[in-house]
């Protein structure tokens, strides 16, 4: 299991386009990917389950990936958040 932890910088939190791209980007791994924040723990491929968290600005998450490809999706969806998802 490889994790992350970041913190959400771009202006308008994640909304529907970043959260589509993070779930799209999530989906091309063949890890089990999830997002921890605020005390609960959601599929980051499912856009439902991202946008139910209500991440704004300044919110801590933590990127948790297990499987073969775990460690590049950890890297790949903490770098899509560190770009604050090319909003900026």
């Amino acid at each position: 299991m490889t994790e992350a932890n970041v913190t959400i910088e771009n202006k308008t939190g994640i909304h529907a386009r970043p959260a589509s791209v993070f779930v799209q980007t999530a989906t091309k791994f063949k890890s089990k990917v999830q997002i921890k924040a605020k005390g609960k723990t959601v599929d980051a491929k499912s856009i439902l389950m991202i946008m139910s968290m209500g991440l704004v600005k300044g919110t801590d998450i933590t990127i948790v990936a297990d499987g073969p490809d775990e460690a590049e999706a950890v890297k790949a969806l903490k770098d899509l958040v560190l770009s604050k998802f090319g909003e900026e």
